[in-house]
Parts: C-alpha cells; structure tokens; sequence
C-alpha cells in the first residue's frame, strides 16, 4: 500500500472510532490533517475526483458531531479508499 492509500485507510480508521466517541478533538483533528494530507498527495498524482470528495470530508469534519456526521465520514473515507484502489488497478 502506497502512502496515499495508507492516509485513506487511517482515516477510516480514525472516522470509524468517532462512532465511540463522536465528541473526540484529537479524532477530529487527526481526519482533518489527514484529509489535507490526502488532498495534497492526490493532487500531486493528478486525481481529480478525491480532492473534491476531500473538501466535502472537511466541511462534514467540522459539523457538530452526530451519528449521520460520523456515517457521512466513514462512508467519505471508504469511496476515497474505492477510488485509490481503482486508480491503483488502472481503471481510473
């Protein structure tokens, strides 16, 4: 796994534990370097679709935590995760 697919997987990681403790800033915190991370790092590979997927993850981090909030991150990080491996297999 590359460091771009790492970042997508710690982040999922990261989102599924807030279903625990929604509440947590130091999780919160850590997806949003990570998602910044990844934005800058798919960027550079020339992947359009997960820096706007990205900003859509950043705007959900920042909301109040909730059960849908938590959902709607885990389920950003899993299509993220779905379009580097299709990038990975040549199909994107």
């Amino acid at each position: 796994m590359d460091p771009l697919g790492q970042m997508c997987a710690d982040g999922k990681q990261t989102a599924e534990f807030l279903w625990q403790v929604p509440k947590d800033a130091a999780a919160r915190q850590r997806i949003l370097e990570l998602l910044t991370r990844i934005g800058i790092e798919s960027t550079k590979q020339g992947r359009r679709e997960m820096p706007k997927l990205v900003e859509e993850l950043k705007v959900a981090a920042q909301a109040s935590p909730s059960p849908q909030q938590v959902d709607m991150l885990v389920d950003g990080f899993d299509r993220l995760t779905k379009l580097w491996q299709a990038a990975k297999s040549g199909l994107l």
